[in-house]
C-alpha cells in the first residue's frame, strides 16, 4: 500500500474567469457610484431644508401665506389722500392718530380683490376698514412705541388676514404715522 499513489484531488482552484471578473468589478464600481450620488442628494436635501431654512428672511407664519410670492396688489386703508385717521387711547385721551398704512393683499384671493381694477371688493373693503378702524382704537399707547412697530404690524396683519381668510394679506406697510 505503501507503494501505491493515492488519487488526492489536492489541485488549486480553477483559475478565475477574466470575463467574469470584469463584469463584477463593473457592477461594483456601478453600485459604489450610485450609492456615493444617494447620500450626496441625502446631504444637499439636509442642507437646504435645515440650514439653509434658519436663514431669517421675514417671519413665516401659517397663516402669513408662503415666504416668497407673487406681487401682491396694494392699498391703502381709509381716504386715499388723508390715510386713516382715529382716535386712541380711549375716548377720554384726546390723542389721535393720522397714519398712511398700505396693505399688500394677495392677488389670487378672488373675494378681496377684484381682477380687473385690482381694487378691493365692497364687502372686503367695509371689513377691512372696520378691521384696521377698531385694531388701532382698541391699541394701547404703549403699543405705539417706536421699537413695537414690526409686532404692531403683524397683529394688523393678522388681525386682517382673521377677517378676510388666511393668506389674503402679505404684508402691512406704514408710510406715515403721526399720533398726537
Amino acid at each position: 500500500m505503501p507503494d501505491e499513489e493515492k488519487d488526492i484531488d489536492t489541485a488549486a482552484p480553477p483559475p478565475p474567469d477574466p470575463a467574469k471578473s470584469k463584469k463584477k468589478t463593473i457592477i461594483l464600481i456601478v453600485v459604489l457610484v450610485i450609492v456615493g450620488l444617494a447620500l450626496a442628494a441625502g446631504i444637499s436635501l439636509f442642507v437646504v431644508t435645515k440650514v439653509m431654512g434658519d436663514i431669517p428672511a421675514g417671519s413665516e407664519d401659517e397663516d402669513s401665506g408662503p415666504r416668497y410670492h407673487d406681487a401682491g396688489v396694494f392699498v391703502k386703508l381709509g381716504d386715499p389722500k388723508e390715510g386713516i385717521l382715529v382716535n386712541v387711547g380711549g375716548p377720554r385721551s384726546g390723542k389721535y392718530l393720522k397714519a398712511s398704512i398700505i396693505v399688500e393683499y394677495n392677488p389670487g384671493k378672488k373675494s378681496v380683490i377684484n381682477e380687473e381694477t385690482h381694487a378691493l371688493q365692497p364687502d372686503a373693503e367695509v371689513k377691512v376698514n372696520d378691521v384696521a378702524t377698531q385694531f388701532l382704537r382698541s391699541t394701547s399707547m404703549e403699543d405705539f412705541d417706536a421699537d413695537k412697530q414690526d409686532e404692531f404690524k403683524k397683529q394688523l396683519k393678522d388681525a386682517l388676514n382673521a377677517a378676510l381668510g388666511g393668506g389674503s394679506v402679505y404684508d402691512v406697510y406704514i408710510t406715515s404715522f403721526l399720533l398726537q
